[in-house]
């Protein structure tokens, strides 16, 4: 949690004194983006050097979107690996009306929708391979998340299903309870191995 409290309270700050529509940050930036961690780890502080700017920028090129909307679309294309909050994607929204590149326009259920701007659509020219290459890591963590993750939960949950049954009801002798802590111990180790 403490990533997530981090990059929540240091984004607007940092963007605001930037120059420019970028806030100073560009290219050169990905060296972080292979960082290990869980729940936007990884691409959490990515997304803070101008990362997220040009990803909202390219969705919304994509369609116009409101922020949930990219907050939705941001979870689903990582898999759940990357769920940007209300208090990051909205003061980003914002920053980029107040940069002239994106608009509000009415949708078609009267939500407010934001679309790119002219100087929106060049911005998104200069930063479409730093987006690019962060939605084509999100679709690789997307799958990644996909295969491996079913198959841990179930076998979690048969190992969870298993003691219950062991532990409810009978009695469990001070020797049972010794072979049934090395199986896990084992399991531990076999995985770390793994």
């Amino acid at each position: 949690m403490r990533h997530h409290h981090h990059h929540h309270h240091g984004f607007g700050e940092r963007h605001c004194r930037g120059r420019g529509p970028w806030g100073g940050h560009g290219h050169g930036q990905g060296g972080d983006f292979e960082g290990r961690g869980r729940r936007g780890g990884k691409f959490g502080r990515f997304m803070e050097h101008g990362g997220l700017r040009s990803v909202i920028l390219a969705l919304i090129g994509q369609q116009p979107r409101h922020g949930y909307d990219l907050i939705k679309e941001l979870e689903t294309r990582s898999g759940g690996e990357y769920r940007p909050s209300a208090g990051v994607i909205y003061p980003t929204l914002n920053l980029l009306e107040d940069e002239g590149l994106i608009r509000q326009v009415d949708g078609e259920s009267g939500r407010k929708l934001f679309e790119l701007t002219d100087a929106g659509r060049e911005a998104l020219e200069t930063q479409k391979d730093m987006a690019d290459t962060i939605l084509s890591r999100m679709s690789e963590a997307a799958e990644g998340s996909e295969t491996t993750r079913p198959r841990i939960a179930r076998a979690m949950g048969n190992l969870q299903l298993a003691l219950r049954h062991r532990l409810s009801g009978r009695e469990v002798s001070p020797e049972q309870l010794d072979a049934i802590v090395k199986a896990i111990d084992d399991a531990a180790a076999t995985i770390e191995k793994a």
